[in-house]
């Protein structure tokens, strides 16, 4: 069910009266979240929709998206007239931002972070005043073919994924044979007995499929909801004015479920720049004989002494590819590997090891 061509027919949403519909996109590291996040900016005709991201530098939205940005906002203009809005410490702050723009928003797409568990996410829009602006349509979680085993990651957070989701979508099925497909198909249905799986390759499907297809019951999830608002009832204790234009302090820690499961699991992520070009033997060398197993993400911008241009690396598992690029300002290093059990010293010391002389 793959399609790179199919645009999503807005004469056939249904806009619900009680609220912006949401659509929330989770899955592992690596998995395809912002291939697909692309996919939906590029065929929506008609469509305002606001993506909301955890952080720009996981965002990756293609060059030709981006209009205007500014440092030191957490706002981007999209050149197909979609926002796009980073969620720095609190999602409901960063709702509240793209809901008092002056225009008229369709859609609002929450992309997670890889090891975030989409409960928390989903509570948020079902437990907090957001309940009365949005609707959520629906949770997608995007499971690498390749590379998926709940027994490999041993984490709670990518088992949460595939429980909380309303539609797996079931990714990079062209590196992976029809038997271990369905082998893995069923693997996830003894997650979840009803899941409803999709296949796809480079996160391309059938918009209609997932877009505006009211999957989400709420009423599932009311024992959740209700254990949430009793944890942080105290903290709402206050109405806001919506129609002016405000800061909102709630002081909610509506992200503090996600860093316990990084904590829990073991996950942790090395952050490495550097103002000096690397050696790109000695970086292959880091991939090839030094990386460790259990980095199972890493993204970057790599800056070369071989060559003028600029380098856009991804690692999914075993897996990686380096594209060219032309610079956009200074050329600098920004690499950022993530794993379980990570010996943070030793990956910095490798990677300065990298740094041409």
């Amino acid at each position: 069910m793959q399609s790179t061509t199919t645009q999503l027919d807005t004469s056939n949403i249904d806009m619900p009266k009680h609220g912006l519909p949401v659509t929330i996109i989770t899955g592992f590291l690596g998995s395809g979240k912002t291939t697909l996040l692309n996919h939906i900016l590029q065929n929506q005709q008609g469509v305002k929709t606001a993506v909301l991201v955890n952080e720009f530098g996981e965002i990756g939205i293609d060059n030709e998206l981006i209009v205007s940005t500014d440092a030191d906002d957490t706002m981007v203009e999209l050149s197909n007239g979609c926002v796009c809005c980073t969620i720095n410490d609190d999602l409901v702050n960063a709702v509240y931002q793209v809901l008092e723009r002056p225009e008229k928003l369709d859609y609002m797409v929450v992309e997670t972070t890889g090891l975030a568990d989409p409960l928390p996410v989903a509570l948020t829009f079902l437990g907090t005043e957001l309940r009365d602006m949005t609707r959520l349509d629906s949770i997608i979680t995007l499971v690498d073919a390749a590379n998926y085993s709940l027994d490999l990651f041993n984490s709670q957070a990518a088992y949460s994924q595939i429980v909380y989701g309303d539609i797996i979508l079931l990714n990079k099925t062209d590196l992976v044979n029809e038997a271990d497909l369905d082998l893995l198909e069923v693997k996830i249905k003894d997650v979840k007995k009803d899941a409803r799986i999709i296949r796809s390759r480079q996160s391309q499907v059938a918009l209609p499929l997932i877009m505006s297809v009211g999957l989400f019951e709420s009423d599932k999830y009311f024992e959740e909801i209700e254990a949430h608002k009793h944890d942080h009832e105290h903290e709402h204790d206050h109405e806001h004015d919506h129609e002016h234009h405000h800061h909102h302090d709630h002081n909610h820690d509506h992200h503090h479920h996600h860093s316990d499961h990084l904590e829990n699991d073991g996950f942790t992520s090395v952050s490495f720049q550097s103002d000096q070009p690397l050696s790109l033997k000695k970086f292959q060398d880091f991939l090839d004989n030094k990386l460790p197993a259990n980095v199972f993400r890493a993204k970057g911008i790599l800056w070369f002494q071989e060559s003028s241009l600029r380098h856009i690396f991804h690692l999914s598992g075993k897996r990686f590819s380096i594209n060219d690029d032309e610079w956009k300002g200074n050329q600098k290093n920004q690499l950022v590997l993530i794993g379980q059990n990570l010996d943070h010293e030793k990956l910095r010391s490798q990677l300065e090891e990298c740094v041409s002389n």
